[in-house]
């Protein structure tokens, strides 16, 4: 067992899942204190930084000399949970594939900046080379939220599965709530009583409505068009009775030309419209959370220093491409890092059955040792 298949193998073995998906889980703590203590003795200037109480971040510096960019390398800790796994935290190495519950989503990748920024500590670069290991990526992105103000870099490569893909932008999301007001009375006075969740009703079909027409508009060349879809509903007080309210709660996938304000108006519209035609219509719309997009320019250094990378390692330009989900590289941008994903190859990311390509670990480290040494100089 190598240096690779060792480290990837013992961050596997500890049990990362995030609390706040699935309570009383361990978190980012154990394997947090494991990457500080290895990234100690390969002379890097390590920090844990508490965006949470008991829950650290690690950082780990390899300095420049001096008039260098800096790189920021960023990876999450945290896991979903293993329902349906059994030997979930225990890694079996088959065919070239690390399994086990994290190896892909993304401890591959966590591996692959560690063994980089090691490596860059001994180059003596003039810029620095920064490794965050973060927190709750998997639930609310607090860590990198966090970090992002408390570090800056002149460009960061995010470590997410990519299969060696450049990916250069992704989509945000918005999430809210409409609730629908009746009226409340017996189930026997339909002349007094007004049903929200039949409302709901005329809600759910004009959004429906609005999804089919955005998909068959795509307007973004690397992610096609937004999306949108009804995620949790809820309503009514007992069964002989008119439901005085329901609640809908919406998730709104987004491009880049798309803001929260624009994503709320759309939904103001469309109770407007149906508030015309049906004067016994009343609804509240509320925005929750939201997280921007992220777009980076194929001019933007960090692009051209992994591009010249990849192509030194691998002999050939890497493709680029968008992806669906959201990621913390839009956190990074939001804070002034240019940032791309850039990470292993494999499969299962939430699935029961998750692996990395151990090559392709391999393979990321080698592109960003070679990124750094392009871009910190």
């Amino acid at each position: 067992m190598d240096e690779f298949e060792k480290l990837l193998s013992d961050l596997v073995l500890i049990n990362s899942i995030n609390p706040d998906l699935v309570p009383g889980s361990p978190g980012e703590a154990e394997i947090a204190h494991y990457i500080a203590d290895w990234l100690k003795l390969n002379d890097l200037e390590v920090q844990l930084v508490e965006s949470v109480s008991g829950r650290p971040n690690v950082v780990g510096i390899a300095p420049g000399t001096g008039g260098g960019k800096a790189l920021l390398l960023n990876g999450h800790m945290d896991t979903v949970g293993v329902a349906g796994m059994p030997d979930a935290h225990q890694p079996v190495i088959k065919d070239g594939r690390l399994y086990g519950r994290g190896s892909y989503d993304m401890k591959g990748g966590l591996v692959a900046c560690m063994i980089a920024v090691a490596a860059a500590r001994k180059q003596r670069l003039r810029g620095d080379v920064i490794f965050t290991g973060v927190i709750d990526e998997e639930y609310a992105s607090v860590g990198t939220m966090d970090l992002a103000k408390r570090f800056h870099a002149d460009g960061a490569i995010v470590a997410e599965f990519t299969e060696i893909q450049l990916i250069l932008a992704h989509r945000g999301f918005v999430w809210l709530d409409v609730e629908t007001i009746g009226k409340a009375a017996h189930g026997s006075r339909p002349d007094l009583g007004i049903d929200a969740i039949v409302k709901m009703g005329k809600v759910l079909t004009e959004m429906k409505k609005l999804d089919k027409k955005l998909r068959a508009n795509p307007t973004h060349l690397l992610l096609g068009s937004g999306s949108l879809h009804a995620s949790l509903i809820n309503g009514g007080q007992e069964l002989s009775s008119y439901p005085e309210r329901c609640l809908l709660s919406v998730e709104r996938r987004t491009l880049p030309s798309e803001t929260p304000e624009s994503v709320e108006a759309e939904f103001i519209k469309i109770i407007q419209d149906i508030r015309r035609s049906d004067s016994t219509f009343n609804a509240i719309v509320r925005r929750r959370m939201d997280r921007s997009p992220l777009e980076t320019s194929e001019d933007a250094e960090i692009v051209k220093a992994i591009q010249s990378s990849a192509n030194k390692v691998l002999n050939h330009l890497p493709e680029i491409s968008g992806v669906p989900f959201w990621t913390d590289a839009a956190v990074l941008s939001a804070a002034g890092i240019p940032s791309v994903l850039f990470g292993p190859s494999g499969s299962g990311a939430h699935a029961v059955e998750e692996w990395v390509d151990l090559s392709s670990v391999r393979t990321c480290a080698e592109i960003y040792l070679e990124t750094a040494m392009n871009f910190c100089g």
